[in-house]
């Protein structure tokens, strides 16, 4: 096992080289597919009191707000780096690695990954599809690895002011989107659950351009006139005058972001009627705005 286990980190590393060679910065990943190095700033157990007078039990201070500013490793992603030099110390101090992650949202590529999972019973696949006809995008040929669970994980390309967040099945169920401060897994790594692989076809590729239509779905929409709350009749308000405010080009889009939010809340058919209606003030005929709530009703509650 020990052998096996060096082979695999030795292999992680050469891929992890290989990948900063194409401006992609790396760190080491365990085989459950964290970080392989533990934060230096992890809290220690109680200090032991040092005189009669001292208190029992100290509770250790919380550990320092730290991106690597301190210079020690063990800062997950912000331990990324693209220097080989830096790469093999990063290895070297985590000689169990047996993968490696690649940093999202970092200069040169400003890589966003799509992730389009299986576990959770959905077709993601489907609903990328779904959302691509509904939303006049393709999705540009590009890496696409595949993961041990039958997955796969698109690799896209953002502007560099733009920062892309991090989400859950918030595009649609089955879908998470590795953005700023997130990282995918490498080609190359192994795992409890198997290997990460690039689709034949695909490793020469370079990251591919991030649809404008894609990333306007990816970005947090303004905050202004939608409540964050959950519940509650103030919030249809809001979602129906964020689809009231939406120009030409938008107007699609928001009210499919409305009507998600509206179903996840538990408003969405006391709020169908006032969103068509609002959408239908914007200019979006009837047809196209029932039609886009029926979609946003199906992947609110799972479905492909």
């Amino acid at each position: 096992m020990a052998t096996t286990d060096r082979q695999a980190s030795t292999l992680a590393l050469a891929h992890a080289l290989s990948a900063a060679e194409r401006g992609l910065a790396v760190i080491p990943l365990s085989r459950t597919k964290l970080p392989a190095l533990r934060s230096p700033h992890r809290p220690t157990s109680s200090p032991t009191p040092t005189s009669p007078s001292a208190p029992a039990s100290v509770s250790p201070p919380a550990p320092p707000l730290c991106h690597g500013e301190c210079g020690r490793f063990g800062h997950g992603v912000y331990d990324a780096s693209t220097d080989p030099r830096r790469i093999r110390e990063l290895f070297a101090a985590a000689p169990w690695a047996t993968g490696y992650g690649i940093a999202c949202g970092v200069h040169p590529h400003h890589l966003i990954g799509v992730d389009l999972d299986t576990k959770s019973g959905t077709d993601s696949s489907a609903a990328l599809r779904e959302l691509a006809l509904r939303h006049l995008f393709t999705i540009p040929e590009t890496v696409v690895v595949l993961t041990p669970s039958g997955g796969r994980h698109l690799w896209l390309t953002g502007p560099p002011d733009v920062a892309v967040p991090n989400s859950a099945s918030r595009l649609a169920p089955g879908i998470d989107i590795r953005g700023a401060g997130g990282y995918l897994v490498g080609p190359g790594s192994r795992t409890d659950h198997g290997a990460y692989t690039a689709a034949p076809g695909t490793s020469h590729l370079p990251p591919a351009p991030c649809p404008p239509a894609l990333l306007r779905l990816l970005l947090p929409p303004p905050r202004t006139g939608v409540s964050r709350t959950t519940g509650g009749q103030g919030d249809g308000h809001g979602l129906v005058h964020f689809v009231l405010t939406a120009q030409e080009g938008q107007r699609n889009t928001r009210l499919f972001w409305a009507a998600c939010r509206a179903y996840e809340n538990g408003l969405g058919p006391e709020l169908t009627n006032a969103l068509i209606d609002a959408a239908v003030r914007t200019g979006l005929p009837e047809r196209e705005a029932r039609s886009t709530i029926a979609s946003a009703a199906r992947m609110s509650r799972g479905g492909g």
